[in-house]
């Protein structure tokens, strides 16, 4: 399938993303309905128009933002998220929204390399980025959001910002093609990497995933784990609602299942969003008394890492709700494999997403046997322009509009795509290549498991075996002879080459901001276990 392109979705060269997701809405005689909810907070369409005017005017007049400006938005989950983002795009800035579990030095990074000159930050994340003026080469100001009283003299309280910005606001005159927004992509090396993202792009993956595969609709409710600052949860509940007039329901707080399980009961969302290690969370969590009530759940959608078919099974039997299963990234803005409600094979990412465009190749760049192992290369209109100030990484990773994705997959014969690691885990094991993921997902089908990760370890001959991480479910207790039947539990499933040599007890895995597992951390556990022998063993 070839990849499409905006003009093929119906945008015209002079666009402006503010007032399609925005303004639209209104002369579509939706301003009155519900935008956004977030606790006892209601946003109608009409004030959310209203309020990304005022923010996107008082940028202007007050914080002196123009065309190309960069503003980075630090902010907790809520409406003001939206007002910052949309305001800034609508007069013609560029948001970059930010991981607010980043630490000082992250954002330092990310303020000096865009070269933003406004900070909008929620009250609550201050404290990383109290001192951070003195070591910005630049003056820059700080809107605050959440605070009655500016706490510094260059600082701005958010709602006096927008109680001086203008109700009515014109959207500059934007290209399509011209960039609307950066999203940081933290990668697995280096510092964050600004992929520059542009006015089509949340089109593109509006009408391509959440309309074409999701199949949203305006009397939709979507609830999103993941953060809006996350390029997956930008998605879900952001710009995927606005497209079709529907409610994003929006939770500021710690995603832990108790807090889900309670936004889910009380704002019964129709879509949810969650990575795999939050759903094996939420399956964790029991609670005396009737199971928790998701009913209202037509569809969850699993991304950030492989959903282990073994989850989606429990869930499944558990609340009877199906979850679709699929791989984005930040340079790509969201889905362009996926799961369909009425096309799941478990454990696998699913089938390519009508639009985008996908093959498997070797080292070599040329493609491989259907079956076998190689580097997923994928093409479509909402890859990103490039990564900010970096065009030997730009040339490097997207070619001819095609992005080298990182990741290694094979294509089974009826065109479903299966994970098998970032091509940095891959294991070569005698000879043959081994994938952590399809020995986690081995090992989490036993009832013992609650999370593991696989990574490589050299043996007293200096070759690399496999070795196994577990965090155990409530109710088991780590001992030799348990590592010895999980290896046993393989063994049974897999060849035995991708057995693991080695079984070490964790309280929890090491994980990213995104709740990924940060193999590196396990490789160097792993490393220093030259006491744990093939029966376990306590890894710390």
């Amino acid at each position: 399938m070839t990849a499409v392109t905006a003009r093929d979705l119906g945008v015209p060269d002079r666009f402006n993303a503010a007032k399609f997701f925005v303004d639209r809405h209104l002369a579509e005689g939706r301003g009155g309905k519900v935008a956004i909810e977030c606790g006892d907070e209601r946003v109608t369409y009409a004030q959310l128009a209203e309020r990304v005017n005022r923010c996107g005017s008082a940028l202007r007049t007050t914080c002196g933002v123009g065309r190309g400006d960069r503003v980075v938005l630090l902010l907790v989950d809520g409406p003001a998220f939206f007002y910052a983002f949309f305001g800034a795009i609508k007069i013609g800035a560029v948001p970059v929204p930010t991981n607010t579990l980043w630490k000082a030095a992250d954002y330092r990074h990310v303020l000096n390399d865009s070269g933003a000159g406004v900070l909008i930050v929620s009250e609550e994340l201050l404290a990383e980025v109290d001192a951070l003026s003195d070591d910005i080469p630049r003056a820059f100001r700080r809107v605050v959001v959440g605070r009655r009283s500016a706490p510094g003299p260059r600082d701005i309280v958010f709602e006096s910002l927008l109680d001086g910005g203008s109700p009515v606001l014109d959207a500059a005159p934007t290209r399509h093609d011209e960039p609307a927004f950066w999203l940081y992509s933290s990668g697995s090396t280096g510092a964050p990497k600004g992929c520059i993202h542009l006015h089509h792009d949340m089109v593109v993956c509006a009408e391509l995933f959440a309309k074409g595969v999701l199949g949203i609709r305006e009397d939709d409710r979507s609830f999103s784990v993941a953060k809006l600052f996350f390029a997956y949860g930008l998605g879900n509940a952001g710009y995927f609602p606005l497209a079709v007039g529907a409610t994003s329901i929006l939770w500021p707080g710690s995603p832990a299942p108790a807090n889900i399980y309670r936004i889910i009961e009380t704002h019964r969302p129709t879509l949810f969003f969650s990575v795999p290690t939050g759903y094996g969370m939420l399956l964790a969590h029991v609670e005396a008394g009737d199971d928790f009530d998701l009913s209202s759940v037509r569809l969850a959608v699993s991304a950030g890492e492989a959903l282990p078919g073994a989850i989606y099974e429990r869930f499944k039997q558990r609340f009877g709700v199906d979850i679709i299963d699929g791989i984005g990234s930040t340079e790509a803005l969201h889905m362009f494999i996926s799961n369909r409600p009425t096309a799941i094979r478990p454990g696998s990412s699913g089938l390519i997403v009508d639009g985008y465009e996908a093959k498997i190749l070797d080292d070599e760049q040329l493609a491989v046997p259907r079956g076998e192992i190689g580097n997923l290369w994928i093409k479509g209109e909402s890859v990103c322009d490039g990564y900010w100030n970096l065009p030997e990484k730009t040339a490097q990773t997207i070619q001819h509009g095609w992005i080298r994705t990182g990741d290694k997959y094979s294509q089974d014969p009826d065109g479903f795509y299966w994970y098998a690691g970032r091509s940095d885990d891959m294991l070569k094991v005698g000879g043959q290549w081994v994938s952590p993921v399809e020995v986690e997902n081995a090992l989490i089908e036993h009832a013992a498991v609650r999370e593991c990760g696989v990574v490589g370890r050299e043996d007293r001959d200096a070759l690399v075996k496999p070795m196994a991480f577990v965090v155990l479910r409530a109710g088991f207790r780590e001992s030799p002879e348990l590592a010895a039947e999980l290896q046993q539990f393989v063994r049974g499933r897999l060849a035995d080459y991708k057995r693991p040599r080695w079984v070490g007890f964790l309280d929890e895995l090491p994980k990213t901001a995104t709740g990924k597992i940060q193999r590196f951390k396990l490789r160097e556990a792993a490393a220093g276990q030259g006491g744990v022998n093939s029966s376990g063993g306590r890894s710390v």
